[in-house]
């Protein structure tokens, strides 16, 4: 039987650009990615500019022209585009140091005209990922940075944007900053919801001692739900914030919508809490399952040497040399032992019965 060798996932490491004891707010990215793609989605009542562009020229008047005005970038390569922006919106150097360190947990910073917000979105495929999301809040306008992926998980914020009706398009930069937030948590449900499958599975399996299941399955399992946790926690955190030091970009109609986002963490965190409680409890179902396993082996075993720890002494005592022995010559003799050793072994099975052995 081959056995599979599974490697051990290793530790995630900083991506961080600048050396130890470089000036703070110096910003160097370290992303081997060399794409990067601006998009810009402007609305003011029944007006929407949607579109993906090639300059940054125009994009500090586009923010002043329209009420909300939503730029994403797409990829950290181009340091020189996030200074722009940077410079453009007069955001603080420290945060866009933050947004290139892609290690950051969840948080709240307040940079007195701005709010400047990390969060992180999760994906799940084969192996469960992260990623971080930057997002700077004004008075006009939403900056977002984000690490290089195929996709993200805002495309329904986008077609909340693209209707004509719905609060969204009337909304401020605080409920979009609010709907981006709730869209990143909610996506977590999913994740988790999917965790909880696999060990209603590994449950069943299990149960069913069909052996599908092993400790590493149960471990690889634990330590994504533990990195599932450690990118959520800080979100309550994070959203608590917004919520107990409040803002005068955060209105207090949308403080009602981060009540329910707050609770959204609360849940999730819960779910994923009782998940890995769970993880440890078949994980010592499992020991305790291979432990009766062995013992139902070992008890097999010990009844099959006890049957024949008789027998063999009967065979070995009329096996000595010795020219005179009792019902050595006799022709009745082989008969007996015979008879006498299927005596021998009914009894011990009828006392191994008695005993509750076969049970």
């Amino acid at each position: 039987m081959k056995h599979r060798h599974h490697k051990k996932p290793k530790a995630k490491r900083f991506n961080r650009g600048s050396l130890p004891g470089a000036a703070p707010g110096t910003v160097i990215t370290q992303t081997p990615c060399t794409t990067q793609s601006v998009s810009v989605m402007a609305f003011a009542n029944g007006d929407l500019v949607d579109e993906t562009v090639d300059s940054l020229d125009g994009l500090k008047e586009l923010s002043e022209t329209y009420t909300v005005t939503w730029i994403n970038v797409d990829g950290l390569a181009n340091v020189e585009v996030i200074n722009r922006i940077g410079e453009m919106f007069g955001l603080h150097k420290l945060a866009l140091e933050d947004v290139v360190n892609v290690h950051q947990r969840a948080k709240v910073e307040d940079y007195d005209d701005h709010l400047f917000i990390v969060a992180r979105m999760v994906h799940l495929a084969e192996k469960l990922k992260t990623k971080q999301i930057s997002i700077f809040v004004g008075p006009k306008f939403v900056l977002t940075f984000q690490e290089d992926e195929p996709s993200d998980c805002l495309d329904p914020v986008r077609d909340r944007i693209r209707k004509t009706s719905g609060r969204l398009r009337y909304g401020g930069t605080d409920y979009l900053a609010y709907a981006l937030l709730d869209t990143i948590i909610d996506h977590y449900f999913p994740v988790v919801e999917s965790y909880g499958e696999r060990l209603d599975a590994m449950d069943d399996a299990l149960m069913n001692s069909d052996g599908s299941t092993s400790i590493h399955s149960i471990h690889m399992l634990r330590s994504e739900l533990l990195e599932l946790r450690r990118a959520l926690r800080p979100h309550r955190e994070a959203v608590n914030a917004l919520l107990r030091d409040g803002h005068s970009l955060i209105k207090d109609e949308s403080r009602v919508y981060l009540r329910d986002c707050y609770d959204h963490t609360i849940q999730l965190g819960d779910a994923i809490d009782t998940y890995r409680e769970t993880c440890s409890d078949l994980r010592d179902f499992h020991l305790t399952a291979i432990s009766n396993r062995t013992n139902e082996v070992m008890k097999t075993l010990t009844i099959i040497a006890t049957i024949f720890i008789p027998l063999g002494f009967i065979a070995g005592f009329y096996g000595m040399n010795f020219p005179n022995m009792p019902a050595l010559n006799s022709q009745y003799g082989y008969p007996i032992v015979v008879v006498g050793m299927g005596l021998t072994v009914a009894t011990l099975l009828l006392w191994f019965h008695r005993k509750g052995w076969f049970d």
